[in-house]
């Protein structure tokens, strides 16, 4: 879901805080909350997740269920399992 050229400065600032938005609450919904301290950033073409999490399962989880909801850019998985 790559912008396409002809978008603007505020219609690609919409769309990027509406992917943070959609992944955040996936991310939310299929971890069951276990992500502590979640937050999703998107930095060029990288959607960065990050927080903290008890299990390297919850990490598992949280990236499958943001990979689902784009299909052009990377993402980093920076969360910490404690």
């Amino acid at each position: 879901m790559l912008a396409d050229s002809t978008m603007t400065p505020a219609g690609l600032e919409t769309h990027t805080d509406d992917l943070v938005a959609r992944v955040e609450r996936i991310v939310r919904c299929r971890t069951g909350g276990r992500i502590r301290d979640l937050r999703v950033e998107v930095q060029g073409g990288d959607v960065i997740i990050s927080g903290i999490s008890c299990t390297y399962y919850a990490k598992q989880l949280a990236t499958h269920a943001a990979l689902g909801e784009f299909d052009d850019l990377t993402l980093s998985n920076e969360i910490e399992v404690m």
